[in-house]
């Protein structure tokens, strides 16, 4: 005979994310996780993880701009909200952001806030690199990621966006994220051309949608998100056509990857002055 599920089943708190946790007994706290965010340190904290790596307490006191026992506090806080998870390696403890509701929380915030102003030209410098290219969780972001997402459109790697959908893709994917306007697709086409640049989309984790997209807060256009954003981006990073900047959010873009992407998607960038 099944177990009722009673109220101590339902277990929120300390890395459980607090974004899909809710009362057993009342309606969702959002004033709660308002008040982590509202912080400017945390704020800061969650911004520096906001691309998906973990980085130890003493680079997240300096991108917060506090002393190590404050970030420590802040960090805390954190956890206890289900904002952030822990990784353990030996006697190092490296933060991250807890998952993709998380991220897309940071998301959708950045793209609400108001730009904070730049006073000198090293901020200047730093804020045009993360402009142009960064990663949002584990999908590319900025000018390359929305411009990556206007190719695969453009070439018929994806159909949808604007109601025109490619006949011969219809009820072939439907793994779309629902809840999200606009209803994207991978093409026939678009499998095998994927295919052919390394990713094997069999493997993907369906637990995941293969496809969803962000309303990017740079260039307030969409890029592509998904199992499939996170593929593609993999991909390049194995290619060597995108590499992390250090101390910064930025993505790099080598000449083999603006070749490469001008030559595989259509994607015509050139590298941001400065």
């Amino acid at each position: 005979m099944s177990r009722s599920l009673l109220p101590e089943h339902f277990a929120c708190g300390r890395n459980v994310p607090a974004l899909a946790c809710s009362s057993v007994n009342g309606d969702v706290d959002i004033a709660s996780i308002g008040g982590l965010v509202a912080d400017p340190a945390r704020a800061r904290v969650l911004l520096a993880l906001g691309d998906g790596r973990a980085l130890p307490a003493s680079v997240l006191a300096d991108e917060a701009g506090v002393a190590a026992s404050t970030a420590s506090a802040h960090l805390g806080k954190l956890l206890d909200g289900g904002l952030l998870a822990v990784e353990q390696h030996g006697r190092h403890r490296y933060f991250r952001i807890a998952g993709p509701a998380v991220a897309e929380l940071i998301e959708t915030l950045a793209r609400l806030a108001p730009a904070v102003p730049v006073r000198s030209l090293r901020q200047g410098t730093k804020a045009q690199a993360v402009r142009f290219a960064r990663t949002c969780y584990d999908h590319l972001a900025g000018t390359l990621g929305t411009a990556l997402m206007a190719a695969l459109l453009e070439r018929g790697l994806l159909t949808g966006g604007d109601g025109s959908f490619d006949p011969g893709s219809a009820g072939e994917d439907r793994l779309a994220s629902p809840g999200f306007d606009l209803d994207y697709r991978l093409s026939a086409r678009g499998s095998q051309q994927l295919h052919d640049f390394g990713i094997d989309l069999i493997s993907l984790p369906r637990r995941r949608p293969l496809i969803r997209y962000c309303v990017d807060w740079s260039e307030q256009r969409h890029h592509l998100a998904g199992s499939l954003g996170a593929a593609l981006t993999a991909r390049m990073f194995e290619l060597g056509w995108v590499s992390r900047a250090e101390h910064s959010r930025a993505v790099r873009v080598s000449d083999e990857g603006y070749e490469g992407l001008r030559e595989r998607f259509g994607v015509e960038l050139s590298a941001p002055a400065g």
